[in-house]
């Protein structure tokens, strides 16, 4: 017998149509559907919804990091501690080795260092640690020449940025997260998940495609020297599965900065509600300047590794091209592998996060996700 989901949560008045959205979606749902959708319009709660689990519970949400990780750059950035002009070797001088010593600190956010992989592959291990991946990254040759083309640097990203933090700073891209990010506002967003919150983790389920998805997957490029195939680490021995990598003790414990992220949807969505608005009586993290720069498109094509149209800002995937259209110019968020998506989008003042818990196809930011910005968007920007 198929048990009805029950959707729980607030919305804001005026909000009711967000809530019917994502109840005529549960209700289409298997019935071991897990989920939160949360929003925030220029730093008022305006949604918190969830269905299948609590409201408080933690997801993997795969490159969502991203977003997490490339806040604390931005952060940097804006008080002069990184500049995005100079090259990476002021700050690393090892990862000028085999032909890099030209890449920017602009070039790496934007996924045009040619540095997706290494050519031998990462272990389980080393893909938890961010350290150990920037020290083998710093000895490969890039796979284009830096600056002529980009590619998503799906599994690298993280400890490459991560590793100019920390020669910046003296502390790790996480550490720095957790004292001026996570902790201020107690984010349920963790690059790092401490061993007494493990009990609020929902283990991730893999995808489970229909026939006609599984046919589109197994009709995917494929082959085990491709530069696919290296940026996301599938070409060495026994890779493991996706799920396999959020569902590590190891990898939630280390919070590596590409993929290694635990959130709730309010975690999510209260980083980029805080990251662009005014929230707790604290301005917002960036300024009007940052907020333009790292929104501002800088690659933008086709994807070397994704083999795709895609568009990235500073760290960030440039949300309105990549995925909604109808979000303002500059919106800058970070999907995952999982089926999670966050943004914001500053020229309407909102900011968003969805978790689930099983993967959803075809990977990236789970198709229900347009429909739920769509309508949020159209509610915000109501006269």
């Amino acid at each position: 017998m198929t048990q009805q989901i029950t959707v729980q949560g607030t919305v804001a008045e005026g909000f009711e149509a967000v809530r019917e959205e994502f109840a005529a979606f549960v209700e289409g749902e298997r019935d071991d559907y897990e989920g939160q959708l949360c929003a925030y319009v220029h730093g008022r709660r305006v949604v918190d919804l969830w269905a299948g689990a609590e409201a408080d519970s933690l997801y993997g949400v795969f490159s969502s990091t991203k977003g997490a990780a490339h806040l604390v750059v931005a952060l940097l950035v804006q008080e002069g501690t990184l500049e995005l002009d100079r090259k990476v070797t002021y700050y690393w001088p090892e990862f000028g080795a085999e032909g890099k010593g030209s890449v920017t600190l602009r070039d790496l956010l934007a996924h045009r260092a040619g540095l997706v992989g290494i050519d031998a592959g990462f272990s389980a291990e080393e893909l938890a640690d961010d350290r150990a991946m920037a020290e083998r990254l710093a000895d490969q040759k890039p796979y284009w020449r830096p600056g002529t083309a980009f590619g998503y640097h799906a599994v690298v990203i993280g400890a490459l940025s991560g590793e100019v933090v920390r020669r910046a700073t003296g502390h790790t891209l996480q550490e720095v997260y957790e004292e001026r990010v996570r902790a201020p506002y107690a984010l349920d967003f963790y690059l790092g998940l401490p061993e007494a919150e493990e009990p609020r983790f929902r283990t991730v389920q893999p995808m489970a495609p229909t026939p006609e998805q599984q046919a589109l997957l197994d009709a995917r490029p494929a082959g085990p020297h491709t530069l696919t195939s290296i940026a996301f680490n599938t070409h060495v021995p026994d890779p493991g599965t996706l799920e396999d990598h959020a569902n590590s003790r190891l990898v939630r414990a280390k919070g590596p900065a590409s993929a290694g992220g635990v959130a709730s949807a309010r975690g999510l969505a209260t980083m980029y509600a805080a990251a662009i608005s005014e929230l707790e009586d604290r301005p917002p993290l960036l300024k009007p300047d940052t907020i333009a720069e790292v929104g501002q498109i800088h690659s933008v094509g086709y994807d070397l590794v994704a083999r795709v149209h895609k568009a990235f800002g500073l760290g960030f995937q440039a949300t309105a091209d990549v995925w909604h259209p109808f979000l303002g110019a500059g919106t800058f968020g970070h999907s995952g592998a999982g089926g999670s998506q966050a943004f914001a989008d500053p020229r309407s003042g909102l900011a968003y996060g969805y978790t689930r818990r099983r993967m959803a196809f075809p990977g990236g930011a789970a198709p229900e996700n347009d429909g739920f910005a769509r309508v949020l968007h159209r509610v915000a920007v109501a006269p």
